[in-house]
């Protein structure tokens, strides 16, 4: 039998009603006429294949992804999250949580979600900040443009991704690598309490002295114990950084990153940058300079004055950059230094972590997406981590930490077939060519692919299915990563 779920849960937004965890319709053997059911009692909408609207609601941000669940459940409320959840189970249906649905290949799987309710998260953005303790509440749908927006306007900074329309939920319970990555360290550690809708249809509040166990597992074991309604975060007190993004011709590929390799021995760790090859398609929403044109960049935040920063930059402006973008950034615009693209858009791509960043391997991620190696990416970047982000905190959760100091992930667009099979297969080839300088474990983050569960956890593998089956014994609850 369930326990009845507490009518409010606490958190520092102030008492949030819930309502009691009850039962699902009694299974019938029509789905669709208790799914139906299930329509009317929810503050949000169902979704069901018969419906006009159907392809709007089971599209992801990741446009090739080709999703086709059960029905989809847009929330409204954590309520409909826990009507969501005892009506799934009682139908013998998983349900599977989507923000955005930038990582959705792996989601889907091969059988793109048959017999799963695509529960989507997507409405429930609200973010309230208290500033005397430096907190965030944020609804599990929120967009980190929803966080960095009003958080700086206390003087505060998150974690945030490099993207402004990533959602917040899948980015820190994977992980989360920032532009302040090597001096704060991962995203997920800054986590301090998450409010999570688990398989029996409880919606539970719990950071280190409630659940300590389900709390340890979420943060990294990501979506795979329960549906997160809202995540609490630290924030930091920073009001800009001096950020910018380096341009040269793509032919001085091997110069370029070749002499960035060895700036990255040295910079303090208040400075991370990622070293770039990017190919731009001809669009008309592109600036001049971008439309069309290759390049071979280093993009990087420097948590210092200009005149310190400018001194720590010298050797790679020495290189004679064309384009030199470096200047104060206020931190509600750092999500712009990526150059991610607004929107959603049809795409391939994957990800993995070096052991290590050696000439041969610059020579080789140069020889699979630069000049004349025939790529079809749009982006392979090299990502410099380390310092912070490879310590792991007192009290820090599954994945606290990342061992490698770098991260690859290429990424092309998938437009049509052939654009995507060009795409995947150079991928594919980025990968191969990397593959005698790989870690073991890599980033969840960046794989866009099913992936074996230790090659993401590691040891940690088995404590975390211990804690699955304790919370989630029929496995309803589906992640893009699974632990069993």
């Amino acid at each position: 039998m369930n326990t009845p779920a507490p009518t409010a849960i606490a958190t520092n937004a102030g008492t949030i009603p819930v309502a009691e965890s009850i039962a699902a319709p009694v299974a019938s053997t029509s789905p669709v006429r208790e799914l139906l059911a299930l329509r009317d009692a929810l503050d949000g909408s169902l979704h069901l294949p018969a419906d006009a609207d159907w392809d709007a609601a089971r599209t992801a941000w990741n446009l090739a992804v080709d999703q086709r669940p059960a029905a989809v459940v847009i929330a409204g409320s954590a309520h409909d999250v826990v009507l969501t959840i005892n009506a799934a189970r009682e139908l013998g249906l998983s349900v599977a949580p989507q923000s955005t649905g930038h990582n959705a290949a792996p989601l889907g799987g091969p059988d793109g979600l048959a017999g799963t309710v695509l529960l989507r998260t997507s409405s429930l953005r609200g973010v309230s900040i208290v500033p005397e303790s430096r907190i965030a509440r944020c609804e599990s749908g929120a967009l980190w443009a929803d966080v960095t927006t009003p958080a700086a306007a206390f003087g505060l900074a998150a974690l945030a991704g490099s993207s402004p329309d990533v959602g917040i939920a899948g980015y820190l319970l994977g992980g989360g690598v920032s532009w302040l990555a090597r001096s704060h360290g991962l995203a997920v550690n800054s986590i301090t309490a998450i409010e999570i809708v688990t398989a029996d249809g409880l919606l539970r509040r719990i950071d280190a002295d409630h659940e300590p166990e389900l709390f340890w597992a979420v943060r990294g074991g990501s979506g795979n114990f329960g549906i997160v309604s809202a995540i609490e975060i630290r924030l930091f007190p920073m009001t800009e950084v001096y950020a910018g993004t380096l341009f040269f011709p793509l032919a001085e590929a091997s110069r370029v990153l070749q002499a960035w390799r060895e700036w990255t021995a040295d910079v303090p760790e208040q400075v991370t940058s990622v070293g770039r090859i990017l190919q731009f398609p001809p669009l008309p929403e592109l600036p001049d300079f971008l439309r069309g044109q290759s390049y071979v960049v280093i993009e990087a935040a420097l948590q210092a004055p200009p005149v310190d920063a400018d001194a720590v930059l010298a050797p790679l402006r020495d290189l004679d950059p064309v384009i030199d973008t470096f200047h104060p950034t206020p931190m509600s615009e750092l999500d712009q230094l990526h150059m991610d693209p607004q929107g959603p858009v049809p795409g391939v791509g994957d990800g993995f972590a070096l052991a290590e960043l050696t000439a041969g391997a610059v020579e080789a991620f140069v020889a699979a997406a630069g000049a004349g190696s025939g790529s079809a990416l749009l982006s392979a970047e090299i990502r410099h981590v380390g310092g912070a982000a490879g310590r792991s905190p007192l009290g820090a959760g599954a994945v606290s930490h990342l061992d490698s100091e770098f991260l690859v992930f290429g990424a092309g667009i998938a437009a049509t077939p052939e654009m995507g099979a060009a795409a995947a297969a150079s991928v594919d080839r980025l990968a191969a060519a990397l593959l005698p300088w790989r870690s073991a474990v890599l980033y969840q983050n960046f794989a866009e692919g099913a992936q074996e569960p230790r090659a993401i956890w590691g040891a940690d593998v088995d404590r975390l299915r211990a804690i699955k089956v304790v919370y989630d014994p029929s496995n309803t609850i589906r992640s893009n990563h699974p632990v069993l």
